[in-house]
């Protein structure tokens, strides 16, 4: 795996230490296919991006209707990881951002038919004074647009549990571990 402890070192000494959530959950045939597409990819980066109290969502094609979550994407193999989340940031909202910091470094196993599939996930806080948001992926991204925190563990958190899926089980966790390492700053 790229994203090794050698290259979180870095990210850590950089952009401070984060939370630690491990998660371990059962996952169906068709979330395990989303997970394992790219065999060497075992991590992906996660952004809470602000602009002043705006928080930068996005919504991919396949998502049913009303779900957002915050952008992110996977560090390319050799690659830069401080190179690949901007450019990550700026596929996904057509936006420069100015990263902040590590907030949370989750561990997670999704497990299906007696398979474990170990996961990374990194979440970072960024901000940027781009006011529109127009993401240059639209293969992978629908849309994105600006929303709060409290819309995000409201209404959006309700619809993504609502769905039954465990990635966005997975999703919520993130979002509260990461909102709750930002309420304490």
């Amino acid at each position: 795996m790229h994203v090794d402890e050698t290259v979180l070192a870095r990210v850590r000494e950089q952009f401070g230490e984060p939370v630690l959530l491990d998660w371990d959950g059962e996952v169906s045939d068709p979330e395990l296919a989303m997970i394992t597409y790219s065999p060497g990819r075992r991590h992906d980066v996660t952004l809470f991006v602000f602009n002043g109290e705006r928080l930068a969502l996005i919504r991919k094609p396949h998502f049913p209707e009303g779900i957002w979550r915050t952008p992110g994407g996977g560090i390319k193999a050799g690659e830069d990881f401080v190179a690949g989340v901007l450019r990550e940031a700026h596929e996904e909202l057509g936006v420069e951002v100015e990263l902040g910091r590590y907030l949370v470094r989750a561990q997670a196993v999704f497990r299906f038919a007696g398979e474990a599939v170990p996961w990374q996930t990194h979440v970072l806080s960024a901000s940027t004074t781009g006011e529109r948001l127009a993401p240059l992926d639209t293969h992978e991204i629908a849309e994105a647009r600006w929303g709060t925190t409290a819309e995000l563990l409201g209404p959006i958190r309700e619809r993504l549990l609502a769905t039954g899926r465990a990635l966005w089980r997975y999703r919520v966790a993130l979002h509260d571990a990461a909102a709750a390492t930002l309420a304490e700053d």
